[in-house]
Order: C-alpha cells, then sequence, then structure tokens
C-alpha cells in the first residue's frame, strides 16, 4: 500500500461543500421522484396502472414505470457514495485510494467527489 499526502484543507472544505449541495440535491429529487410515484399510484386505479402488457398502453406504462424505479435507484446509489465520500472526510482518509492508498487525483474528485479509487484501481474493478 502506498502511502499518500493528504489533501489540503481548503481542498477537503471545498470538496466537502460540494458533498453537502450534492446530498442535498440528490435526497430532495428522491423524495420528489417517490412522491410523484405516490402520486400517480393514488390516482390511478388499479387497472389503470397495470393494463395489459401486452398492449401499447401497457407497454408504455411498464416502460415510464421501470425508467422512474431506475431514476429512484440511481439517486439512491449515488447518494450512498456521496454520504461514504462525506464518512471518509470525517475520518480524515478523503483523496486517498480505498485499494492502493494513492492520492486520488483533485481533477478526478473535481468531476466524481465521491470517487473512493484512483483510476488504475477504477479500471480493474
Amino acid at each position: 500500500m502506498i502511502m499518500a499526502r493528504k489533501l489540503a484543507k481548503s481542498t477537503v472544505t471545498r470538496f466537502k461543500d460540494q458533498l453537502k449541495g450534492e446530498r442535498e440535491r440528490l435526497s430532495s429529487m428522491i423524495s420528489e421522484l417517490e412522491e410523484e410515484r405516490e402520486q400517480a399510484r393514488l390516482n390511478e386505479t388499479a387497472s389503470e396502472r397495470n393494463p395489459d402488457a401486452d398492449s401499447v398502453d401497457g407497454g408504455t406504462m411498464a416502460f415510464e414505470y421501470e425508467k422512474e424505479l431506475a431514476l429512484v435507484e440511481n439517486a439512491r446509489d449515488l447518494l450512498r457514495k456521496v454520504e461514504h465520500a462525506e464518512e471518509r472526510i470525517k475520518r480524515g482518509r478523503y483523496g486517498n485510494c480505498e485499494v492502493c492508498g494513492a492520492v486520488i487525483p483533485v481533477a478526478r474528485l473535481s468531476v466524481l467527489p465521491y470517487a473512493t479509487t484512483c483510476v488504475s484501481c477504477s479500471s480493474r474493478r
């Protein structure tokens, strides 16, 4: 394992703020999507929401429902990654690869502030 230098305190603070904003955005998005799904469920009868899957309407509704579920699951996955990165900040481990210990380049963290592996280790997964 390579021992790496720590990120500057100001850099960590910048990413901490960015992660906080992303956590708030994702939490809000998840709430809105779940609320919309619940409203749609309440506004439609069971037969309207679940028409024959072989019909055009049924196929479209099934596709839309699957798309809504995928959006929520993707947002939840990203939220877990953001929360994990925030925990790494608290523990003083943010910015170092979880696999090899190398410094994760600031350019990578700028694009993916929740990244926990360097590019090399990430590509091996």
